[in-house]
């Protein structure tokens, strides 16, 4: 069945390209609603925000969310992957401005207050998106492809210059709770050299080596270093993971990512529902459910931060 969030949960800390104060608010919501984002700081009317694919205005940094009236939401990729990684269908996020906070850069702070607020089960049956035939697309040395699976699967490879990154690959079924236990608590990651040059043209004005794993060649910058030894490849899985919940609906399928970015999972979304022969909706029954993103999270479970 589809289900939201049983109560209220807020978080608070900064955007991380804008520096601002930043709050979002967890909130239930109706059957059939979806994700929808809703900008408490714009005029009546004009503030709903719906998380699909046709509303992202691509960025190369983050995921950004715009509506018909211009108003926007940025950063949404964390927020939208402990939804999709914890089983929730349906909610209303709530914000007082343009970003969703970054916290400490991965989706852990989320899917804590996910868990501890708990689930609400709906009286209505939820509909799962199953990929039929292979979809790709690429840019230059990047690619991202659907292919059908029978639960949706990530794999995703990673290739950096710097020693401390370096080439990683990895995949996982997020249908047996591992989103919560192997990648929530993955934080985004970039190198020395691009902070200094985003901060020269006024972006990651938020960002600190508290909300993101900071790598200058062989050496990580970051106090305490690494969560994991392939931190970096399992939050561009968690990324991934947000990016494809903007299909609207839970995805039976396989996905590779090959030094793919939002802006790529975004166009192979556009490429998938262009091609109607490319996947079909079904009414997931007990056994369908059980391989839906989410499936296996224990709700008494809050994961520690290593």
């Amino acid at each position: 069945m589809q289900t939201t969030i049983q109560t209220a949960v807020s978080f608070h800390g900064v955007g991380l390209h804008s520096g601002e104060p930043a709050r979002a608010t967890i909130l239930p919501a109706q059957a059939g609603q979806g994700i929808v984002f809703r900008r408490s700081d714009v005029a009546a009317g004009h503030g709903r925000i719906p998380a699909l694919w046709d509303h992202v205005h691509q960025s190369p940094l983050c995921t950004r969310l715009e509506n018909r009236h211009g108003v926007t939401v940025s950063t949404v990729e964390h927020i939208m992957a402990a939804l999709v990684g914890c089983g929730i269908h349906n909610a209303t996020i709530e914000i007082d401005g343009p970003e969703i906070p970054i916290l400490d850069g991965s989706s852990a702070a989320f899917v804590r207050g996910i868990l501890r607020h708990g689930v609400r089960h709906m009286n209505a049956p939820v509909s799962a998106l199953r990929v039929l035939k292979p979809v790709e697309v690429r840019r230059g040395a990047a690619m991202a492809r659907l292919l059908p699976n029978e639960s949706l699967t990530i794999e995703f490879a990673i290739d950096f210059e710097d020693a401390a990154i370096g080439s990683q690959r990895k995949l996982l079924n997020m249908s047996n709770g591992s989103f919560v236990r192997e990648l929530s608590n993955s934080r985004t990651f970039c190198r020395k050299a691009d902070v200094d040059m985003m901060r020269a043209n006024g972006l990651a004005l938020g960002g600190t080596l508290e909300n993101a794993v900071v790598v200058d060649g062989e050496r990580v910058l970051s106090p305490g270093g690494l969560r994991h030894d392939d931190e970096a490849v399992r939050h561009k899985m968690l990324d991934a993971v947000g990016d494809l919940g903007l299909a609207g609906l839970p995805i039976l399928g396989h996905y590779q990512g090959i030094r793919a970015g939002h802006a790529l999972t975004n166009n192979l979304l556009r490429e998938l529902f262009s091609r109607p022969d490319s996947h079909e909706i079904v009414l997931c029954d007990s056994a369908t459910a059980g391989h839906l993103p989410g499936a296996g999270v224990h709700w008494g479970e809050i994961p520690e931060v290593a």
